[in-house]
């Protein structure tokens, strides 16, 4: 059952792969907002899947993030979610991350629930348009 309190945790090691210059978003090897971005949507999903009808997921539809810290090469960053409301099929959380060494971020991200082959269905009729 969903119920608010219900609290998630995910985490990356910072590597080349996940860094602002490979992903984009900058040129330097530190670990990048999108990842962070990222990480966040894991550690709330994560946290909800078991408690989902069978055929269900949540999809990300709203993230506000503050980036406020980099992170080196070779730290992990950890995400932790809590989810604050649960209003029908929208879900909000908050979350935190850091690096072990500090906070890194904070922010808000909603989900909705959503039937998988529905969804899924809606996706594949942009195709045929």
């Amino acid at each position: 059952m969903l119920t608010v309190g219900l609290r998630g945790r995910a985490s990356a090691a910072v590597t080349p792969q996940n860094t602002a210059r490979a992903m984009g978003s900058g040129t330097l090897d530190v670990f990048a907002t999108p990842a962070l971005a990222a990480l966040a949507e894991e550690a709330c999903w994560r946290s909800v899947a078991p408690e989902l009808a069978p055929g269900d997921s949540t999809v990300g539809t709203k993230l506000t993030l503050e980036h406020t810290a980099p992170t080196p090469l070779g730290l992990t960053v950890t995400c932790d979610s809590e989810l604050t409301a649960v209003e029908g099929r929208k879900l909000t959380f908050t979350v935190t991350m850091h690096d072990g060494k500090g906070p890194v971020g904070q922010g808000v991200h909603e989900r909705v629930i959503v039937h998988d082959a529905k969804f899924v269905a809606k996706a594949e009729a942009k195709r045929g348009e």
